[in-house]
This record gives C-alpha cells, sequence and structure tokens, in this order.
C-alpha cells in the first residue's frame, strides 16, 4: 500500500447506495466526501442501474481513489432482492474496474467485526465507532453513507493485518518467508 493512499467504499443497493472516500496518509484516517445516492424515486431497475454506475464514475472521477472496498451481498429470504443487490455491487465494481481500481469485496460481518469488534452491531454501533476513530460525530441520516465508510476503514485495517503485514504477496513462499516469525513448525 502507498503510504498516502484513497479508498473508495461502497455500501451497495439499488434504493440507496452509500459512498465514502477515506483517505489514509500514514497512520492518520481522513474523511475526503460520504454521501448516498438515492434511488427509490426512480422506477426502472435498469436506469437505477445507469445512474449507480454513472455516480461511481462520477466519484472517482471527483475525488481520485486508488481502489474500491465494496460489501458483498448477504444471504436474503427474498431472491429477488439479492438478485437487485448483486445487479447495484456489480455495476459500480464495473465502474470501478474501468478506471483501473482494484476491488475487494467483503462481507457485512467482517465489516461490522474490524470496525466495531463485533461482526453483530448494530448500524448505531458501527457509525459511532466510526465517530470515534473519524473524529466526528455520524448522523443518523447518513447510516448508510457510513456502512460505507466502514467498508472503506475494514479494508484499510485488513489491508495492514499481522497475517499480511500490509504487503501484497504473489505465492506462498513470499508470504511465508516474511512472516517466518508466525509460522508455527
Amino acid at each position: 500500500m502507498k503510504e498516502k493512499h484513497r479508498i473508495l467504499g461502497i455500501d451497495p443497493g439499488t434504493n440507496f447506495l452509500g459512498y465514502a472516500v477515506l483517505e489514509v496518509d500514514g497512520k492518520k484516517l481522513s474523511l475526503v466526501t460520504m454521501s448516498i445516492l438515492t434511488l427509490s424515486h426512480v422506477d426502472e431497475p435498469t436506469e437505477k442501474l445507469k445512474r449507480i454506475f454513472e455516480k461511481v464514475e462520477w466519484v472517482i472521477k471527483t475525488f481520485n481513489p486508488n481502489e474500491l472496498a465494496i460489501e458483498e451481498p448477504f444471504y436474503a429470504k427474498n431472491i429477488q432482492s439479492m438478485l437487485k443487490l448483486g445487479r447495484a455491487q456489480g455495476v459500480a465494481m464495473a465502474a470501478a474496474m474501468i478506471h483501473g481500481l482494484p476491488v475487494m469485496q467483503y462481507l457485512p460481518k467482517t465489516v461490522k467485526k474490524s470496525v466495531a469488534g463485533n461482526g453483530n452491531a448494530s448500524k448505531e454501533q458501527v457509525a459511532a465507532m466510526l465517530g470515534h476513530i473519524m473524529n466526528r460525530p455520524i448522523e443518523p441520516s447518513f447510516f448508510d453513507a457510513s456502512d460505507a465508510l466502514a467498508v472503506a476503514v475494514c479494508h484499510h485495517y485488513l489491508s495492514k493485518s499481522a497475517l499480511g503485514g500490509g504487503q501484497k504477496h504473489n505465492d506462498w513462499k513470499s508470504f511465508v518467508k516474511a512472516n517466518a516469525d508466525k509460522i508455527v513448525k
């Protein structure tokens, strides 16, 4: 990872898509932007997907993130809801990939655990912890956007985890060599 870089976090949805850009400068985390794309008033599903693509592309062109962290769809009883969510995620990922951004996906429980210490944390608990991390309160009206910020923070934390040490490894041999002190024989 670069010393100073930006992570675009996205909480996908076809009615509300949260996005946030997190800047990482050494150990300092700063919120660049955070907002919600509201699409609940749009009836046509393909129009929603088009607007998601355009918004993600606009965020990338405007704020120049280096990578995308996006929440993965979770299990849902309603298969139609799951399909819609997957389409929104796919369109956002495609916009990022067109601009050459690496894409990382995280399950909701992973995001919650890395930010709040509990994989079953509520939106309020995650937002409160983000407020502490970012040194600014998160308004309840921005919970979809704060979920996107949580995904970006999660990616930052996990990309610097003890297992990876913040380094990229092309094979197991280089990983083992870099982490020899963590290997139990």
